[in-house]
Order: structure tokens, then sequence, then C-alpha cells
């Protein structure tokens, strides 16, 4: 059976103050005020650049810095030392991040806290891509997504390969808790950071954030894109704590991946094979972590 999720707790203080620079429909806003709210007064909040800290940067009147791409973990990591030196182990130590400064930029100092064991939260807030700076791939953007690096022509199918799988790769370097989350289930969301938040040590939840933009949807649709991706298959949601893999959300029966695809521009150039090879894929995952779910992770 698959681990429930706790009941989730919302303060009712708003930390992130209304407006936002953020393009119509983004998924980050969702993503920032609720955990924001779940996270608490008690907390320090570091970004990098990406369309996460154009979202926050001017709407938290609390601790907030900002620093390089690449130094993300290195500054969360001496703020939470520094923390610990003083006597304080209560206050959240928090990194909004998005998939650009996760999974590529930012993955070596990353994965050196994770190694570490640093009492930190990474939160990333992924969209599939540099969208901050024109829709560039990351190493999150899906196979055969269209970008601005990967246009789709004669010698191009848009994205050579498939996503990295970010949870996994930091579940491997022996941490105690790894999530995946989705804004088209916040109560999942906030449920994984109020349980999560507590625990000591290196903490990492990667939350998908449908880009109207980038993506190419109508941003009335943010939610609605984000459900289809989690119902079928397409991003999974679980929990790997201290080595145990739980699935939080097992839909009786997947729905094709055609219905996800089907309404972002990026993937409207897919073959029918194309398709197939996604339905292919997601089907082989989500039939691999229905076989983990309850398990320890075999590494």
């Amino acid at each position: 059976m698959s681990k429930p999720v706790p009941t989730p707790r919302i303060e009712p203080v708003e930390i992130m103050q209304p407006g936002t620079s953020s393009c119509q429909g983004c998924g980050h806003g969702v993503i920032a005020r609720n955990a924001m709210k779940t996270f608490g007064e008690n907390t320090v909040f570091i970004s990098v650049p990406g369309c996460i800290w154009i979202t926050i940067q001017s709407h938290i009147p609390l601790y907030w810095m900002g620093t390089s791409f690449q130094g993300g973990a290195a500054l969360l990591s001496g703020i939470t030392n520094a923390l610990e030196q003083k006597g304080n182990t209560e206050t959240n130590v928090v990194a909004f991040v998005g998939d650009g400064g996760t999974a590529d930029i930012g993955m070596q100092g990353l994965s050196a806290a994770a190694e570490r064991n640093e009492n930190i939260f990474w939160l990333c807030a992924d969209n599939h891509a540099y969208m901050n700076t024109g829709g560039q791939r990351s190493g999150s953007t899906p196979r055969f997504a269209a970008t601005t690096t990967t246009p789709v022509g004669k010698a191009s199918r848009g994205k050579k390969t498939w996503s990295k799988n970010l949870p996994f790769i930091f579940a491997a370097h022996h941490v105690p808790y790894i999530g995946t989350a989705s804004v088209g289930n916040v109560n999942d969301m906030v449920g994984k950071i109020e349980f999560a938040k507590g625990i000591k040590g290196f903490k990492f939840l990667q939350v998908q954030s449908p880009c109207p933009t980038g993506w190419g949807f109508d941003p009335s649709q943010t939610i609605k894109v984000a459900k289809l991706m989690t119902d079928t298959g397409l991003w999974p949601l679980y929990e790997v704590v201290d080595g145990q893999f739980h699935l939080n959300y097992r839909p009786k029966e997947l729905k094709p991946v055609s219905e996800a695809l089907k309404p972002q521009r990026r993937f409207r150039h897919l073959t029918d094979d194309e398709v197939n090879q996604f339905q292919e894929m997601a089907s082989n995952r989500w039939d691999e972590l229905l076989k983990l779910d309850g398990k320890p992770l075999p590494f």
C-alpha cells in the first residue's frame, strides 16, 4: 500500500505579498505562495536566477537572499551551518530554484550538499527549461520537446534525450527525504512539505510547474495540464523516506499520454511513433514504480 500523505496544514499568515512579475498562468506563484505558508515565518529563503526568482524576489518581507546559478547549495549550506553554530536548529533553510539551477548549472554544488547531508530543504520548481531567458532546453526537458535550442526541423525532432531522473539521482545520495509534487495537487505538495520540513538533513522536492509560455497552452489551463501529466504517468507523485519508496497517487487506470501531450504546442510535431515512444516510456516506468511501492530502493 502507498504511504498516505499527512493531512496538509497551511498557515493562515500570507508570507508572499500580493502581485507578481510572473507570466500569466505561471505555476510558480501557486508553488511559492502555498509552500511559504507551510514553511512559516521562521524560515530563510534563497534563490538563484530564473523564473522562480522573478516570482518571489519582490514579494517576501522575511529573510531572503539570492546568489549565482551555481552557488545556491553553497549559500544554503553556509546559512544552515552558521545557524547551527549559534544553536539554532529550528529555522527552516529553504531554496526555491528552477530546473536549470538544479539539474544543470547547480548540480555539482547540490550533489556535494546532498552527500554531506546538509540540513536544508531544496524545492525545485520544474518548468522543464530555462524559461526566464527564452526557453532553452535543460536537463529536465522531456525528449522530443521543442525549445529554442532544440528546434523542430529537417535535422531535428526536438530534444534528443529523456530528462534526468532528479529524485532518484538524489535518492542515490542516501539522504533522508526525496519527493515529487505538482501544482495540480496542492494538498499533496503541502502535505509533503509539512511532513519533511521537520526532518534533519537534506530534503529535496521536485514540483512540476507547467509553463504556458514555454509549453504552449492557454494560461487558464495550467492546473488541467498539470493534472493530465500525473494522470497519464508522465509525472508520478511519490516519496523516498529513508530509502523507502512510496507512491502517493495511484490512478486506477492511467490515461493515454496523448491526452497530456496534445494540449502542449512544444509537442505538436510528434508523429504517432513518437507518441508511442512516450507511451512506452511512461508505461514501463509506471510498472517499475508499482513494483517498488512500499519497498527500499535497490541502491
